[in-house]
């Protein structure tokens, strides 16, 4: 049996702990059926057997219950606050976009003109285009203007993140439903303060200088093999970038299925016919 990398442990979908519990509820049923098919051709094998009888019988209406409770008491906590995670999902993806749009734009990979629907589809097209980001950054890595500016963006990006983190990683861990997707969120930050405390390391900006010399030792390259090179540098903001991308997507398309568009407009107040209008 293939032994799990060490690692957080996440399925591909935050909905797949409700699925497990479908499944159950299904296998269940199945065996349900199929014993009752089976007294209907032999009826008696069921009265010889009553204590193996007992166990199945027992066994599938514990596993029929469980899975119909734990539906029910998911389904109830997510409608519970569903507005509240839909609002904790749109925070997150404006942050996310922040990282990756910022990180486009710094690369001049931002597509030119104004921000209309299919400039969002472009910048998408750009950071997942790796040869030509991974291009732009090495550019971007070799010019000491640039390297400050990136500097300087991945502090403002991270002051970004802890601050939509502390506001709502307390409230979304305790659903099952959320607590992976937030957890992704927490990677790509962590990402950042890795990348981010290299740089402290490597080229310190001058408010940084007035620090202890030891604080700005980086985990990242306590923790590498022999001295960081921009490759690898450049390596680490491709797949930040493209995390962030993922996650804006992920989360957006998550939270649209919480609360969809038409029970928003539904919320709209009724407008008043043209007749009614004329009258007023």
């Amino acid at each position: 049996m293939a032994r799990h990398a060490v690692g957080p442990r996440r399925s591909d979908s935050p909905r797949t702990r409700i699925r497990g519990t479908r499944i159950v509820a299904g296998v269940s049923l199945l065996v349900l059926f199929g014993a009752i098919a089976w007294d209907l051709a032999n009826d008696g094998f069921w009265s010889r057997h009553a204590l193996f009888t007992s166990l199945v019988a027992s066994s599938i209406v514990v596993a029929v219950t469980a899975a119909v409770l734990n539906e029910v008491l998911e389904r109830r906590q997510r409608e519970r606050w569903s507005v509240l995670a839909q609002y904790a999902l749109f925070d997150l993806v404006r942050t996310a976009r922040h990282v990756w749009g910022g990180l486009l734009e710094l690369a001049g990979l931002l597509p030119d003109g104004d921000l209309e629907d299919g400039a969002l589809a472009a910048g998408s097209e750009a950071v997942h285009d790796t040869p030509r980001l991974a291009a732009a950054m090495d550019e971007m890595l070799a010019s000491a203007d640039r390297r400050e500016q990136l500097h300087r963006l991945i502090g403002e990006l991270l002051g970004y993140g802890q601050e939509v983190l502390g506001r709502w990683a307390d409230v979304m861990v305790n659903s099952g439903t959320y607590a992976e997707i937030v957890d992704r969120h927490v990677e790509l930050y962590s990402r950042l303060y890795w990348w981010g405390s290299v740089l402290d390391e490597l080229d310190p900006l001058e408010e940084h200088l007035s620090r202890p010399r030891l604080s700005r030792i980086s985990p990242a390259t306590q923790a590498s093999v022999g001295p960081v090179e921009d490759e690898w540098l450049r390596d680490n903001l491709v797949a930040i970038a493209q995390l962030a991308e993922s996650l804006d997507q992920g989360s957006f398309e998550l939270a649209l299925r919480i609360v969809p568009l038409d029970w928003w407009r539904a919320q709209l107040p009724d407008r008043p016919s043209t007749a009614e209008t004329q009258r007023t």
